[in-house]
C-alpha cells in the first residue's frame, strides 16, 4: 500500500529520464497533453527527453512537471552550458496550488548549481510565471546554429528569458544549438 500523500505539502522529485519507469513516463506525457491542450507535440516531447524531469503527485499520479535539459549556446564567441527549462505544466485541477512554482524553484536550483546560464521559451500564457521569478527577456537577438550555418529567428526574440547570471550581457547574439520542431 502506497503512503497517503498529503495535499499541503509540495514535494517535487527529480528523476533522469532513463529513471522513469514506463508507466510513469507514458503519465508524463499524458499530463503534459492535457495541460497543453493538445498543442504538445512530438517534437516538445523529444525536447523534454534526455535531462531531469521535476515531477509532481498526487495520489500516485503526476499533476505537475518541468524538465531542465543540457544544451548548448553560442554567445560572444564562447560556447555556454545552458539549463533549459522544457513542458512546465499543472494538471487543469491542481492549478493555483503553486505547484508550478515549485517545480521552477527546483528548475532553478539545478541551472544555479550546474550550468552557465537558464534559458527558456515561454507561452504567452506562461510568461508571468517566469518574470515575477526573476527571469528577463533577452534583448539582444536571437539565432539558431543550423546544419547550414546561423539562422537568425526574429520570431523567438519576444519568448526567450533567461535566468540572469553575473556578468552576463543580455544583449549579443544568443544562438541556440540545433533540434527538429520549435528550436527555441
Amino acid at each position: 500500500m502506497q503512503p497517503m500523500e498529503n495535499p499541503g505539502v509540495t514535494t517535487v522529485r527529480v528523476a533522469p529520464t532513463a529513471d522513469l519507469p514506463p508507466d510513469e513516463r507514458a503519465a508524463v506525457r499524458d499530463l503534459l497533453d492535457l495541460a497543453f491542450d493538445g498543442g504538445f507535440d512530438v517534437h516538445d516531447w523529444d525536447h523534454t527527453l534526455g535531462g531531469l524531469h521535476l515531477i509532481v503527485t498526487r495520489a500516485g499520479l503526476p499533476v505537475a512537471h518541468g524538465a531542465v535539459v543540457q544544451r548548448r549556446f553560442l554567445l560572444d564567441g564562447r560556447s555556454l552550458r545552458c539549463g533549459y527549462v522544457e513542458a512546465v505544466a499543472v494538471h487543469p485541477r491542481w492549478r493555483g496550488h503553486g505547484l508550478a512554482a515549485a517545480v521552477m524553484t527546483e528548475a532553478e536550483r539545478l541551472i544555479d548549481g550546474g550550468y552557465d546560464l537558464g534559458a527558456l521559451s515561454a507561452s504567452t500564457e506562461g510568461r508571468g510565471l517566469y518574470l515575477a521569478r526573476g527571469w528577463v527577456p533577452w534583448t539582444g537577438p536571437t539565432a539558431v546554429l543550423t546544419p547550414s550555418g546561423v539562422t537568425r529567428t526574429p520570431d523567438d526574440d519576444d519568448s526567450t528569458l533567461v535566468r540572469p547570471t553575473p556578468g552576463l550581457a543580455l544583449t549579443g547574439t544568443l544562438t541556440c544549438d540545433w533540434r527538429d520542431g520549435d528550436v527555441w
